[in-house]
């Protein structure tokens, strides 16, 4: 354990310089969208490699609430956005619009692509109604950013190809729209590595084309900015509140190194109230490392707290009533 002069020594230091590691952007923010059991938690799975999502069985689902979580993949930093089933009639007016606001809080300021889940048929018309429903969640000019994931690779007889003739004339149309963009996953094989690959690969293609940028628009301008905003308020209110408590406890650490001192200068040494003391001291450091420990990880997550703040009523209201108009 530090002395409690070096302890002294790191509360004097200045916090204002930590950053979060939030507030720098990954290379890709992925969103996974799609109909309840189609494979979108077991999809962010396989594409982070690890079990970040609880996945639920076929035509099941866990995932109730959007969900992020992060990794690093075949050299890329990614953030992956799970979502709870906006695109079938599973959430309460209340909970969609909660919803729609953390998912639009947590791809800000513009996820690089939005990737449908799908399983490769039978379609419904529900997923026909799909561009639709992307459209309304996120804008106009979110075709450009979309790519179709087909998940259940394991079950396929044949190619995907030959799945999709299959298939009819019903589904062309869908992929032609996302510019004939899709992948399969077989999220049964999570240690296939290739296909992961494969996939990043396709949705890099598609960024490049996009001029490397990630997808954005008026709203999620203003919901950056207003996440920036809160992130400032939390990190000045951390800011603050470690200032005080470190000024607090190096006054107390200073007064009790005095009392120690004058206690040795006196006639009758207190040898044991001395020892006391400096137990005291060193209680008051492990108090302040510990503080310290607190407030650095709330430096560490600034980002994910601004993001569980609710957006402008006004965003998800307006995005729900869209999406409600297309439920089927």
């Amino acid at each position: 354990m530090s002395s409690p002069v070096g302890m002294e020594e790191r509360a004097e230091k200045k916090p204002s310089g930590r950053s979060s590691p939030y507030l720098d952007r990954p290379n890709m923010r992925l969103v996974l969208v799609g109909k309840t059991g189609a494979g979108k938690s077991s999809s962010g799975n396989t594409i982070l490699g690890k079990k970040a999502f609880r996945a639920a069985q076929s035509g099941s689902s866990i995932t109730k609430e959007c969900w992020k979580e992060t990794g690093k993949v075949a050299d890329k930093q990614l953030v992956v956005v799970d979502t709870p089933g906006f695109f079938n009639d599973t959430l309460s007016e209340k909970d969609l619009k909660k919803e729609i606001s953390k998912c639009i809080n947590m791809t800000a300021p513009g996820p690089h692509a939005i990737i449908l889940v799908l399983q490769p048929g039978p379609f419904t018309e529900e997923e026909l109604l799909t561009v639709e429903k992307i459209r309304a969640l996120f804008g106009e000019e979110a075709d450009k950013y979309t790519m179709i994931l087909f998940t259940h690779a394991d079950q396929l007889t044949g190619t995907i190809e030959e799945h999709l003739c299959e298939a009819g004339g019903k589904l062309k149309p869908l992929i032609d729209v996302f510019g004939g963009r899709y992948h399969v996953l077989d999220n049964t094989r999570m240690d296939d590595r290739a296909q992961v690959s494969e996939f990043l690969d396709k949705v890099e293609s598609m960024v490049s084309a996009n001029g490397g940028e990630n997808y954005t628009s008026d709203m999620f301008q203003n919901v950056e900015e207003k996440l920036k905003e809160k992130e400032e308020e939390l990190k000045k209110h951390y800011t603050e509140s470690e200032r005080k408590l470190t000024s607090q406890y190096s006054e107390e650490i200073r007064k009790l190194k005095e009392t120690i001192e004058k206690l040795k200068e006196s006639e009758h040494k207190k040898d044991k109230r001395i020892e006391q003391l400096k137990e005291l001291i060193k209680k008051k450091d492990r108090q302040l490392m510990e503080y310290r420990r607190f407030f650095d990880e709330k430096y560490r997550n600034i980002r994910l707290e601004a993001e569980q703040t609710d957006t402008d009523e006004n965003i998800s209201v307006s995005v729900c009533a869209r999406l409600r108009r297309l439920r089927i």
